[in-house]
């Protein structure tokens, strides 16, 4: 009993140090930008040492992709196998309204410098260590095309590829407008007006 609850404080002062990391990593992007956000300016901010940095991160994108990839989960009874094409449809949004709630969680000033052409940590075709949204949208398009539930008209790799441009576009926008979009209903029908066009 005493060494599991050994364990329950190991992993609360893990989490608590990420925690903390990553609000040192939050405050940088907003007060000096991308450029700025070194491990060195990361661990003087947060007061952490460069080894307990290394041991939950392997890279500050590492370290982003983190906070971008653990977003609240999706109700995994969402994604089962669509009746039709329009549910299907439903449910791809669903994921990314799900996304972008958790944009507006993690605010402006950190998607601004997320969303960054010099981190790497958005380039799909090196990050495997964690399913982006776009993964879980893939894998349940296949599941669906497979079953004969949908047909999609454009090879799967050109479908990611759009989609993924499209909510990076989104979330583009909202950022350069400080927030003052409609976050969601741009998301709903850019995604919407695609789908109609490549899914039936």
């Amino acid at each position: 009993m005493k060494e599991s609850m050994e364990l329950s404080r190991q992993q609360q002062k893990s989490k608590e140090t990420k925690e903390r990391i990553f609000r040192a990593a939050k405050q940088i992007l907003k007060k000096k930008g991308y450029e700025e956000l070194s491990i060195k300016n990361i661990c003087e901010e947060a007061g952490v040492s460069n080894g307990s940095f290394y041991h939950h991160f392997k890279t500050k994108d590492d370290l982003l992709s983190y906070y971008i990839e653990e977003q609240p989960s999706i109700n995994p009874a969402l994604l089962e196998l669509p009746r039709d094409a329009g549910e299907a449809k439903i449910a791809i949004i669903r994921v990314y309204l799900n996304y972008v709630s958790y944009c507006r969680e993690l605010g402006v000033e950190f998607m601004s410098g997320y969303y960054n052409p010099k981190n790497q940590a958005l380039n799909a075709a090196i990050r495997t260590e964690r399913p982006y949204p776009i993964v879980t949208v893939q894998e349940y398009v296949e599941k669906a095309a497979l079953a004969g539930i949908i047909h999609l008209n454009v090879e799967i790799e050109a479908f990611t590829t759009d989609i993924r441009m499209i909510v990076i576009g989104n979330v583009f926008e909202w950022c350069l407008r400080s927030g003052e979009t409609d976050f969601e209903g741009n998301m709903r029908r850019s995604l919407g007006k695609y789908l109609d066009s490549t899914i039936c």
